[in-house]
């Protein structure tokens, strides 16, 4: 009874990331890799669907306690003001990219890199500040997304929790997120791969498993705001026009290392070419034009707008310093408020998602923390 009432909470808290009925693919060769990866459009809708609102926790934005403080430059990189066409213009986007369009933006100030877990925990030790993953389900919430009559699990495993990778060792159905996706007791910004895990010696990681509440608590403090997605994808464009990644239209796979992502066969094989078979330290890879490390790879990083996938064909002309859609609506989950991620994450695979390139759009539940979501600010 105790394993059936694990796999249901997976089953619920798990994402699901979703790919359009595609079935793994035979070894590549790294030459093989390149060519399939320009030649492949991006379908995977979402790398983090199906997560619940867990802990109905929109009133927790207010709980830092501390006075806010003027944002320190320390740090950041000043984007000059400008205007850039926003959206994919080529044939690899997924639907919720296009049409591209003309944006025009104010000036701004953006953290150089991903929040590591050294600034978190100066938040943290500052303010008392106890992120989602450390709080305690409330069953109360958690089963209005649940069917009627479906019992509550055992007490000892509404616990504080959140979710891990755990590779696989062989093949998997790569529909079936179960297979790699962890609802971990214990995982949270200090174990983010489960309580035996640590962040000790990893100061400069980026910090992992923090919902959006969580970093929106912590640009609050920190006297910041999160990016719009027009402020993000234009930083992260580093001054390139109308190229496919931070550094051009390269492959990621071509030429030098440029960003931390996965090689091999998504999920159960990384060959690790870039160093890495996890989220990997700050400033590991080169930045881009504006001086921005991580753009892509690595984490994916929170936004300030809400997700609906037909925002663009909302939009007419050129449109000046853009705030995303009034409210969220997934028509997959209409009932769970999503935010949108940016950038991608040490997860991305051509194979599976191309979330690495700057046009690139996720969703996720705003109080959903992951192993390979984290977030940086902006300010003006």
């Amino acid at each position: 009874m105790k394993k059936q009432i694990f796999y249901l909470c997976l089953m619920v808290l798990a994402s699901a990331c979703r790919q359009s009925n595609q079935k793994d693919s035979p070894a590549l060769d790294s030459a093989s890799q390149i060519g399939k990866s320009a030649e492949m459009p991006d379908s995977t809708m979402s790398c983090s669907s199906n997560l619940p609102k867990r802990y109905g926790g929109l009133g927790e934005l207010d709980t830092v306690r501390s006075e806010e403080r003027p944002a320190s430059h320390k740090g950041m990189k000043f984007i000059p003001a400008g205007t850039f066409t926003m959206g994919a213009i080529d044939k690899e986007g997924r639907r919720d990219e296009y049409p591209a369009h003309q944006v025009k933006l104010d000036g701004f100030w953006i953290d150089e890199t991903e929040v590591t877990n050294a600034q978190f925990a100066a938040f943290v030790k500052a303010t008392g500040y106890v992120t989602q993953a450390e709080r305690k389900p409330d069953w109360e919430e958690l089963k209005k997304q649940l069917p009627q009559g479906t019992p509550k699990p055992a007490e000892e495993l509404l616990q504080p929790a959140s979710l891990t990778f755990v590779q696989p060792k062989q093949h998997v159905d790569i529909n079936d997120v179960s297979q790699w996706w962890s609802w971990t007791v214990g995982a949270s910004w200090k174990h983010p791969q489960g309580p035996k895990s640590t962040i000790n010696g990893k100061d400069n990681y980026p910090v992992t498993q923090v919902s959006w509440i969580d970093a929106q608590a912590y640009a609050k403090w920190a006297g910041k705001r999160l990016p719009t997605e027009a402020e993000w994808e234009y930083a992260a464009r580093g001054g390139l026009k109308s190229k496919k990644y931070p550094w051009g239209d390269e492959d990621p796979l071509a030429g030098r290392i440029k960003a931390n992502t996965w090689q091999g066969e998504f999920p159960y094989s990384d060959k690790k070419t870039d160093g890495f078979g996890s989220v990997a330290p700050v400033k590991s890879f080169a930045a881009n034009g504006y001086e921005l490390y991580d753009m892509a790879g690595n984490v994916w990083e929170w936004t300030a707008d809400w997700y609906t996938e037909d925002y663009y064909q909302t939009l007419n002309g050129t449109i000046a310093n853009p705030k995303g859609p009034v409210k969220s609506y997934d028509p997959d989950e209409p009932t769970v408020p999503k935010k949108t991620v940016r950038g991608g994450s040490f997860m991305c695979h051509f194979s599976y998602c191309k979330g690495y390139r700057v046009s690139s759009r996720m969703k996720t539940s705003i109080d959903t923390g992951l192993e390979n979501t984290g977030f940086r600010c902006v300010s003006k």
